[in-house]
Order: C-alpha cells, then structure tokens, then sequence
C-alpha cells in the first residue's frame, strides 16, 4: 500500500502522522511511504530522518493526496485538502465529525472510507488511540487554567496551590474519563483543592482509591454541576460520548454565577464542548470573555507540545496502520471489530451512528456493506 503523510496546516498544529520509527516498521512491511517535505518540522523532525527510514520525500499535499492509497494524519482536512480527496481512499486520522457537518458532507461527497481515531473503541469501552492526546490534553488543561488564573491574564488572581494561611484555589472537573484522570493527577499535584464529577460510580470509586480525601467525588447531576462550577476558580469540561456531540453540562446561568476571573477550560470542544458558552478558539487567540469569566477552547491543545504529542501518537496508531497497510480496510474492518468502530464514512455513506444522529443522516451499518 502507498501511505500518505501531508503536512498538517490547521492553525498551530506542529504535529505530524508518523515518526521515522514508524516509517521503518511500514517499509519493513513493504509498504511505501510518501511524506510532504518539512512535514515534521512542527516537532523538530527532519526531513533526512524520514528518509534514511525509508520514505519518499514530496514537495507537494497535492502529490501526497495524489498518490496514496491511505493517507495518515493527525487532525481533520481542511476545506482547501477536500478537494484532493479522492474515492475509495482511506483518510485515517483525528476527525470529530459530529460538529463538523461540512467536513461529514465533503467526505461523503468524495467517497473517502474516513476512519476517525477518536471512535476506535475495545470492547471493554476504551478508546484507544484518543488516549494519549487525551493523556496530553488533560495534563494541560490544569497548566493552563493555573496560567490564565494569573492577573496579568485577566485571571482572578489565586494560586492554585495556595500559601499557609491563604485558601487553595479550587478545580472543578466534569468527566472522570482519561482527560479527568489526567487533569485531577496535575491539580492534586500542584495542591489545589480538586472536585470531579461523573454519572459513572466506578471511576468515582477508582480516583477515590488511589487520592483519598485529596480529592472530592461526586455523581454529576445538574444540581452537582452547578454548585462546583459555581465555587471554583477553574473548571475543566473533560466530557466525552464516542461518535457524539458532547452534552451542554455547564449552561449559561452557571456560567453568569461563577466569579470574576474565573476560567474554563473546555477539553470537550473538539466534539463541540460541554459548556453552553464555548466556540472555538486558537492557540494564537486562545480566551474569551463571557459574564467575565475566561473561556479556554482550543480544539488542538496537545498541537503545542507536538513532539511529545507525535511520538505518543504514533506508539498507539502504528499497528492499526500495519494493519490496514498489509490487509486493506476491508479485511482489516471484520476482523478487528475495534477498527470497524473507527469507520465513521465508507464511500458515500455514514457508518457510524452517533455521527449520523448528530447530523441527520441516514445510518447504514458497516457490515451491510462490506
């Protein structure tokens, strides 16, 4: 098979598909690998590098899209790569197409099989390949909280730590799932007083397990929600259904309840966010005001830790491109019923039903298909 690896050009995202590791593995499997010029710069990977591991280096997106039969990438196309899209071609990457109905339109329109990271999911219920960057996105989501909690931020001013004789400052985290996981280690760590809040009692019972009274569990329930969210001086919304539009959480009351200088942190926006005032926004305008407290939204929080973030990428995608490589996505889809969840469109049509109710089309299952 012939992988693709453009370079990402979303706003602020330095990471790329794949490492020079995982270029020697797919060449050691006979595969080719075309790889856009500077491709890796984002993350300090040189070109040279890719190509003492094997890969064809490509001046062009156009040439990359072109000529692959798989293309491999970490975040969704943009408007101007649909185009370059083409029929049967397997786009195996980030894609969060519940709020994205234009992207969900343009793939249908291609036919590309799309299979989304995000929705690869083991029958225990795991997802996989959203771990890491979850992994990566929730341990900052506390850094950065405790960064626009400062006031030259426009922050409220507090220490998320705290000094003897002065109140720690207090996290709200809504969704106990990695991302929570990850954010409630960084907030104990750095000695903030830290709630969390899910609808499931057994990871309740595992943070509580392991942090003790370091840590406040509660079920969440509307009344729950909102008495944390309106007490703290962070809140982190790290709300997660595979395939679906995250649910409203955090209404606009809560919001207009919460103080001055508060912040949110909406790790949720990339599936639309769980709070009822978040919208999109970048690394190079990351905040914005609402009833004066600072709303974080970036949809590619780990895109500015990006070699940490590419390495972590590629351990976990690695052996499901292997396998799409040496068994094409047909065979590889019924025999790996966690990979068949990941295909979210297949030459025209919808295949996964969360997407499919979220934007109002037609479900058809994937073994109906194939």
């Amino acid at each position: 098979m012939i992988i693709g690896i453009p370079k990402e050009i979303k706003e602020d995202e330095y990471r790329v598909g794949i490492v020079p590791a995982g270029v020697a593995t797919l060449a050691a499997h006979g595969h080719r690998i075309l790889i856009q010029k500077t491709a890796g710069e984002g993350c300090r990977i040189s070109d040279r590098e890719y190509s003492d591991a094997g890969a064809i280096l490509v001046d062009s997106a156009e040439e990359v899209y072109g000529g692959a039969d798989m293309i491999m990438k970490v975040k969704e196309p943009l408007k101007q790569e649909y185009p370059l899209l083409r029929a049967g071609q397997i786009l195996f990457a980030y894609l969060h197409l519940a709020p994205a109905a234009e992207l969900t339109a343009a793939l249908l329109e291609h036919q590309v099989i799309a299979i989304a990271y995000e929705t690869i999911q083991l029958e225990d219920g795991s997802l996989p390949l959203l771990a890491p960057m979850s992994e990566v996105a929730g341990r900052m989501a506390v850094q950065i909280g405790a960064h626009f909690l400062e006031k030259t931020q426009g922050g409220r001013g507090v220490l998320l730590g705290g000094v003897p004789g002065v109140g720690r400052g207090r996290v709200s985290i809504i969704g106990a799932g990695t991302v929570g996981r990850a954010s409630n280690k960084i907030a104990v760590g750095m000695g903030a007083e830290v709630i969390v809040l899910d609808t499931d009692q057994r990871r309740l019972e595992y943070l509580d397990d392991i942090f003790g009274n370091r840590v406040t569990t509660l079920i969440s329930t509307r009344d729950a929600i909102f008495s944390s969210v309106t007490r703290s001086h962070l809140v982190i919304g790290s709300v997660l259904i595979p395939g679906a539009r995250a649910p409203r959480l955090v209404t606009r009351d809560m919001i207009a309840a919460m103080k001055a200088g508060s912040v949110i942190v909406d790790v949720s926006i990339d599936q639309g966010g769980c709070v009822e005032t978040s919208r999109p926004t970048t690394h190079q305008h990351p905040t914005y005001l609402v009833d004066e407290v600072i709303h974080y939204c970036v949809p590619n929080m780990p895109g500015i830790v990006a070699r940490t973030s590419t390495f972590a990428l590629t351990n976990i995608t690695l052996p499901y491109a292997v396998t799409l490589g040496d068994q094409g996505v047909e065979k590889a889809v019924i025999q790996d019923k966690a990979l068949a969840e990941g295909v979210n469109c297949y030459r025209g049509l919808v295949t996964h039903e969360r997407v499919a109710q979220a934007l109002g089309y037609g479900y058809t299952a994937l073994s109906d298909v194939l």
